[in-house]
């Protein structure tokens, strides 16, 4: 009888310390940093993935992440997959267009991190200045209701149109043009497809990502550039869900670090780039 309550004794004991143990173990599995990541990008060409490229990635695999990107012909193949969680962030994108996005597709879609921006802007390959407008000229602008809203804003705050004051610059359409004094023909049309048009035009509302990947800075003549607001600044997109992820906020910090300051600072002599607010 003693021999046994000596045994029962020595087995309580072992039962509380593997308890505790494992109670500790659990402790600490709890706090592991989260598993490194790829990161995998949706790309469409131009200058913001180039940037990102060059720039934002060998910071990320510093850090032990992989890069892997996935080409899409058009961006909103590219947001389309970002919403369905098929890639995990892109870069192309204003929050104006984001918003749009998310109310017409039913995504939740949110900004990341604000990164360096190229303004949309009034060019000519035709005329010089804003004084060559004549009555009836023909201009070409964005058609898809983010960066036509730019296009509106951008000739009324050239002179040559009156828009409703009482609609955001970033939800002007055609609609919201109040006067037209020069009687101007405004042609709505792909953005990707007014570098192929500039014959048939006087003057174009351009993207300035449409421009460098268009490679036609040589055939236009600047006109005058857009204000740019907080919101048209190119951000990095994540769904919502993903936003406090380990390598969501690894992007934050790649487009924030000094590293990557330092890098615009020596690639932005002509000062192309509006670096974010």
């Amino acid at each position: 009888m003693k021999n046994r309550k000596i045994w029962l004794t020595i087995a309580a004991f072992l039962s509380v310390l593997f308890l505790a143990t494992g109670c500790a173990n659990q402790k600490k599995d709890t706090t592991k940093p989260e598993k490194k990541h790829t990161i995998v990008m949706g790309v469409t060409g131009g200058q913001y993935n180039d940037l990102f490229d060059k720039a934002v990635a060998p910071i990320l695999e510093k850090e032990g992440y992989k890069i892997k990107r996935v080409n899409f012909s058009q961006f909103m193949l590219s947001n389309t997959a970002l919403g369905e969680g098929n890639i995990d962030v892109n870069v192309a994108q204003h929050t104006a267009y984001m918003r749009i996005f998310n109310r017409d597709k039913k995504t939740d879609l949110v900004p990341l991190v604000a990164t360096p921006s190229v303004p949309c802007s009034l060019y000519s390959s035709k005329y010089y200045h804003k004084s060559d407008l004549k009555n009836g000229m023909t201009i070409g602008i964005p058609q898809d209701p983010s960066n036509a809203a730019r296009a509106y804003a951008l000739l009324a705050d050239a002179g040559w149109i009156k828009v409703n004051k009482n609609v955001k610059s970033t939800e002007l359409a055609a609609k919201d043009v109040t006067e037209n004094p020069h009687q101007l023909v405004i042609k709505e049309m792909d953005s990707n497809t007014i570098p192929h048009v500039l014959a048939d035009l006087d003057f174009e509302v351009i993207p300035g990502s449409v421009v460098q990947s268009a490679k036609i800075e040589k055939k236009i003549h600047l006109i005058q550039q857009e204000k740019l607001t907080k919101d048209l600044e190119i951000v990095a997109a994540v769904r919502k869900e993903n936003e406090n992820k380990d390598w969501a906020k690894a992007i934050k910090r790649a487009y924030q670090s000094k590293e990557f300051k330092d890098y615009m600072k020596k690639h932005n002599e002509d000062h192309q780039w509006v670096m974010p607010k």
